[in-house]
């Protein structure tokens, strides 16, 4: 079938807007219409060469959308409403048998090759040649391919705007707080960074009951939209960030959460967690990237340091649980959205995201 989607040919963009062709789904796999994708820095990383991937790519990894069509032996109908999530989690390799399906072994394997879990490529362009699919989902298109171990079900009342949002932003930042830091009543808790990510850390810290979320952030309008959230404080981003967080929070916040990707930040919410506390990592540096960590204090403090991918979530155990919170009234999600975007505006999106004046912008297609 013909379909249109944005198209990544070359580090540094802008991504192009074309007419693929789009194969049938294979075994295990669907054919879903999209109808919103989310633009995150994780895209924006690929665009700017931050994350290395094969090129030409279809971008997009945060969406949602309506099942059309299902392979031999898939888990879906036709109708279904699902969130795809940017790991196709197999099941079972031993990370997955372990319970720790973001580390899924084949499905690394097929987001760093560009290709489906089952392997393949399933976009034509019209000079023939085969894009990649970005992590398995692809999501700036109007349809899709993907394996059904990237999808969960979600109710069909669900908005997918802001269903997309579970997908990426949502796991990620709230499984940090949730399972990554294992945020506590009466935790005192800053994170670092707030776009969709990090502000949903903010909200599951909120959540879990952090009697003080400090939220950090370089742009004003960012940090003031946290504490309508559910922060307690505000920080600037900057050389005295690390001082101010421990000044607010008495010598140091017991979990500390960075969203940002930059190794120097990572060093400073290290700097501002208190004695025996955790500091987990989100964000995805340049892969040249190193930090530099004072080693006595580790061990002396009995600090831990630890990374988070995907949130230390399981796609379909945690979406619907999110969720639930979400229509509970108590993770209001919904307050991450500051956009909705036409598929031909996407470059325009990814430049308010590059410049920070945009937190979580959805493509809705047409």
């Amino acid at each position: 079938m013909k379909t249109r989607g944005a198209v990544l040919t070359g580090v540094g963009g802008p991504l192009e807007v074309v007419d693929l062709e789009l194969d049938p789904p294979g075994p295990g796999e669907l054919l879903v219409r999209v109808h919103a994708t989310g633009l995150c820095h994780s895209d924006l990383s690929v665009i700017d060469g931050s994350r290395i991937r094969p090129l030409p790519m279809v971008l997009g990894h945060e969406a949602a959308g309506e099942v059309v069509e299902a392979g031999p032996g898939a888990e879906f109908a036709p109708g279904d409403h699902v969130v795809l999530s940017f790991v196709p989690a197999c099941g079972a390799c031993r990370r997955c048998a372990s319970g720790r399906q973001a580390l899924c072994e084949p499905g690394a394997v097929a987001n760093r090759d560009g290709t489906l879990l089952g392997g393949g490529r399933r976009w034509t362009l019209p000079d023939g040649t085969r894009p990649n699919h970005h992590l398995g989902v692809s999501g700036f298109a109007e349809y899709t391919v993907i394996s059904d171990r990237s999808a969960t079900l979600v109710p069909e009342d669900l908005p997918l705007d802001i269903a997309a949002l579970f997908g990426c932003a949502v796991l990620t930042g709230a499984g940090a707080a949730f399972y990554s830091a294992d945020v506590e009543p009466g935790d005192r808790v800053a994170v670092f960074g707030l776009g969709g990510v990090g502000l949903a850390a903010v909200l599951a810290a909120v959540t879990a009951g952090a009697t003080q979320v400090v939220a950090v952030d370089v742009v004003e309008h960012k940090r003031k939209l946290a504490l309508t959230l559910g922060a307690t404080h505000e920080a600037a981003g900057g050389p005295d960030a690390v001082t101010h967080v421990r000044d607010l929070t008495g010598g140091g916040a017991d979990k500390v959460i960075d969203t940002t990707g930059v190794a120097a930040v990572l060093e400073q919410a290290y700097a501002a967690t208190a004695v025996g506390g955790t500091t987990v990592t989100v964000g995805l540096p340049h892969p040249d990237r190193t930090v530099s960590l004072p080693a006595l204090n580790l061990v002396a403090e009995e600090r831990t340091l630890k990374g988070s991918y995907l949130g230390s979530c399981v796609p379909r155990r945690d979406v619907p649980r999110f969720v639930d919170l979400y229509r509970a009234g108590r993770l209001p999600v919904d307050g991450l959205l500051s956009g909705r975007l036409r598929l031909d505006e996407i470059n325009d999106g990814f430049a308010k995201l590059a410049s920070g004046d945009a937190v979580r912008q959805v493509v809705v297609m047409q």
